[in-house]
């Protein structure tokens, strides 16, 4: 069990003044099975700003918020205190789905969220055709697994190769890009075979040695759930299993789905984005 204090600061300079912004943040961790938020707040500068809360198709908490006076600055403060506990449980042979069970018309129908392939995720021919090398001859879990262990020989993770439009097979042909496109390439290739998979966004502390209550500079993440009896999350840029310091925040098809701030509005004429995450174990 890890215990996580999370402060993300996401801040828009605007080069000329915005009359009015409409606008959602998905900034909020989410309490599942493997993860409990403790305490939650999100502050939203200018303070005028009308602010209200639903949870989307998905599952996520999003912070809905219209600013409807002038202002050359908008800043978004999401804080929270989230306790983890993951396990990566080893399934038992009958645990695992077969391929039949996969592709029954009842799991085909109840997951057909996490199996359509969409703009961002489509892998190409060429994934597809090489996927299916790796994973012939083997379960679904097993498939999966492999798909991971191949991925990690394909592709580089480089910073500024890719933007936050850039899809699956856009990444692929480049040979690298950053978590949201390995997140990408991996949900496409395990679809492709017929394996439920999802895209998850929220929070990475990248320092275990770190003591307790030392802050450290965190991250904003990406990575993937796939499904083959039970969900089972894996970190394709740490090639590892989601830990106790991954923070889920919201899942979707693909990034489009689970943006942490998104809006339009009017004037501002081009901005200066400032994001910062800072990490505090306290257990």
């Amino acid at each position: 069990m890890t215990r996580l204090l999370i402060e993300h600061r996401t801040g828009y300079d605007y080069l000329r003044r915005v009359s009015l912004s409409y606008n959602e943040a998905r900034m909020t961790p989410l309490t599942d099975p493997q993860q409990v938020v403790l305490e939650s707040t999100l502050k939203v500068s200018p303070s005028s700003a009308a602010v209200a809360g639903y949870r989307d198709y998905w599952g996520t908490r999003v912070t809905s918020f219209d600013v409807h006076v002038p202002h050359e600055h908008l800043e978004v403060t999401a804080v929270s205190t989230v306790e983890v506990s993951r396990v990566e449980r080893v399934p038992a042979e009958d645990e695992i789905l077969s391929w039949e069970e996969l592709a029954s018309p009842d799991l085909a129908d109840g997951f057909a969220d996490w199996l359509g392939q969409t703009a961002l995720s489509e892998p190409g021919a060429e994934v597809r055709e090489l996927v299916a090398d790796v994973a012939r001859g083997l379960n679904p879990h097993e498939a999966a697994r492999a798909v991971f262990a191949w991925l990690r020989t394909q592709m580089a993770y480089v910073q500024g190769a890719t933007g936050v439009q850039t899809d699956a097979r856009a990444a692929w042909a480049e040979r690298k890009g950053v978590c949201q496109d390995l997140a990408h390439i991996a949900i496409g290739a395990l679809r492709s075979l017929g394996i439920p998979a999802r895209y998850i966004s929220g929070y990475l502390h990248p320092r275990r040695s770190a003591g307790i209550g030392e802050t450290v500079a965190g991250q904003s993440h990406a990575w993937v759930e796939w499904y083959d009896g039970e969900w089972r999350g894996w970190d394709p840029t740490n090639s590892g299993p989601a830990s106790d310091f991954h923070v889920s925040v919201a899942r979707g098809r693909d990034y489009r789905d689970v943006s942490p701030l998104k809006g339009i509005l009017s004037g501002g004429g081009g901005s200066t984005l400032n994001v910062t995450v800072a990490i505090t174990r306290l257990a």
